[in-house]
């Protein structure tokens, strides 16, 4: 197996040759954009599609990092009561 080290280039080498870096990350190659020699981003190929499994799991992933971000307040049921009056009929 042949280990593939990539390439470091700067954002703005990178400029006239994105279509070709892109196309390099597609095909395996890690590919790093640097800023004033510091790493800045690094270009991955995406998936094509993803599986309902792998679907279902960013899902549910999103889900448990709001419940955590959630915060217990009052219940928006009654929210709207002072815009009727007793009979329910509009102020």
């Amino acid at each position: 197996m042949v280990h593939n080290l990539g390439m470091r280039i700067s954002v703005t080498e990178a400029k006239g040759q994105l279509t070709e870096l892109v196309r390099r990350a597609e095909a395996g190659e890690e590919v790093v954009l640097t800023r004033h020699g510091q790493t800045a981003v690094k270009l991955v190929p995406m998936k094509a599609k993803l599986s309902p499994e792998e679907k279902g799991a960013i899902i549910d992933a999103i889900r448990k990092r709001a419940a955590k971000k959630a915060k217990p307040g009052p219940s928006a049921a009654r929210s709207q009561d002072f815009l009727y009056d007793k009979h329910g009929l509009p102020k």
